[in-house]
């Protein structure tokens, strides 16, 4: 792994000089555990997405304090694929003015805010992804943080029993109130401070509720459940201390499977299956057949569950109605042709598209605000990727967490292997699911945890 310092971190004999002491700083793990413990409490005060941004702040000032004292600052393995992908997103704020062929113009301007938030988010993010990898174990125990992970996994499937309970659930923040009417009611800040249940959609011939509490969007609640899941697992049967744990974690794990299906998230239950597929794998190259033979009889559980309760109805009526299929591909198409103008960086940001699938004079309205103008770049995060950030950027982001499952890839402990199948579920969600803020938070976090597992000798290439 790369190092910012090569100095000794040992102290000076007690009777060196006084300038010859070194300083001694510590990184303390209350922002990580802050953000993960406190999770809920950020989402009601409205500061959910941006508490990342803001715990950045003092992850950053706590690292540059650590490195003037003269200790070493470890950077995660190939970082540098990761700088590449900084300076392309970058650089993308000169593409900015561009207006691909059928998109709505606009201008510099009109675009900065969310192309600053997504340089933003990357940026605190990857704060977070090095301040986590740093923290020594007496400030945070690899034990701890797996338990805190697992612990917003609980959180999330209460959010969705939430939203399905009561879908229309919603209340003003209290950071809400403090900004200008004109201010709270633009959508992109609705998205990120106004706390909701669910979204309520039309996709079975009705008005549908989808959890999504407490990540915001239910497409980001799915993605989430996936990152989150394997944590549960290690923290609620591995490590666990007690048969109340067990319990607590199983009756979780059960409960859980309702929200997920009512959900109606194809994506969801695709990267599932993608990371039990991966996690029989593993487990089956390294001979343990009693661990597959456990997934085999959870498998069977569940489709019994589906075949003989209402669940399987809902899992066969979504199948049926794929209505966002259309929209999914005319944008994905779009995405692909359109990073031909400029494949090497992209365009910095998204675009919309001028009217819809069947016709340029069809266009997003009042009456119905599905009717055109997609966001190009907004279904998946591959697709943004090379639309806005080119094939430069697209390769160097991949790159970094391909070579991560490489580097890690010797890690066979329960914590190694649900950090890997986190891993590999990202890669799967990319192609439906956009990563920031909170999924690429929960992607680095399962990154640091196997590269701190590989510190502590579990895992050397």
């Amino acid at each position: 792994m790369t190092m910012l310092t090569s100095h000794p971190s040992a102290e000076p004999a007690l009777g060196a000089p006084p300038f010859a002491r070194r300083r001694v700083h510590r990184l303390n793990a209350w922002p990580i555990t802050g953000i993960l413990l406190l999770y809920p409490l950020w989402w009601a005060l409205g500061l959910g997405v941006l508490i990342f941004f803001l715990a950045a702040v003092p992850m950053l000032w706590s690292l540059i304090r650590h490195r003037a004292a003269g200790h070493v600052v470890k950077l995660p393995p190939a970082f540098m694929l990761w700088l590449l992908f900084l300076a392309v997103v970058g650089f993308g704020l000169f593409t900015l003015g561009a207006d691909p062929a059928g998109t709505v113009p606009g201008t510099w301007h009109s675009r900065f805010v969310s192309y600053a938030f997504r340089l933003g988010g990357y940026a605190a993010l990857t704060v977070l992804l090095v301040y986590a990898g740093n923290l020594e174990r007496r400030a945070l125990t690899q034990e701890r943080l797996v338990r805190l992970l697992g612990w917003l996994f609980v959180v999330t499937v209460a959010g969705g029993v939430l939203g399905m309970l009561a879908p229309r659930f919603e209340f003003t923040a209290p950071f809400e109130l403090l900004l200008p009417k004109h201010v709270r009611n633009d959508g992109f800040v609705q998205s990120m401070m106004h706390p909701t249940a669910a979204q309520i959609m039309n996709l079975l011939g009705g008005e549908t509720p989808r959890p999504g509490a407490p990540w915001g969007y239910t497409n980001t609640w799915g993605n989430n459940v996936c990152l989150l899941v394997g944590w549960l697992a290690v923290a609620g049967f591995w490590l666990a201390r007690t048969r109340r744990t067990k319990i607590f974690a199983a009756a979780t794990l059960l409960v859980s499977v309702v929200p997920i299906v009512y959900s109606l998230n194809r994506g969801l239950w695709i990267g599932l299956g993608v990371m039990a597929f991966y996690v029989a794998v593993r487990l089956a190259l390294k001979g343990r057949l009693a661990a597959l033979g456990l997934i085999a009889v959870v498998a069977v559980g569940l489709a019994v569950a589906l075949a003989v309760t209402p669940l399987g109805d809902v899992v066969n009526a979504r199948v049926d109605n794929g209505k966002s299929n259309g929209v999914r591909m005319y944008t994905t198409v779009k995405a692909v042709t359109g990073m031909q103008e400029s494949p090497l960086i992209g365009f910095g940001s998204t675009r919309s598209t001028i009217g819809g699938r069947n016709s340029i004079a069809v266009g997003e309205s009042a009456d119905c605000e599905r009717c055109g103008n997609f966001t190009i770049g907004g279904n998946g995060q591959l697709w943004q990727l090379l639309y806005a950030h080119g094939l430069l950027g697209t390769l160097s982001y991949l790159g970094f967490f391909v070579a991560g499952l490489w580097r890690f890839r010797r890690d066979t402990s329960p914590i190694g292997l649900a950090g890997g199948a986190a891993l590999v579920s990202s890669f799967a969600a990319m192609l439906w699911y956009n990563s920031l803020v909170t999924p690429l938070a929960l992607t680095f976090l399962a990154y640091a945890v196997l590269w701190r597992n590989q510190q502590r000798g579990f895992s050397q290439p």
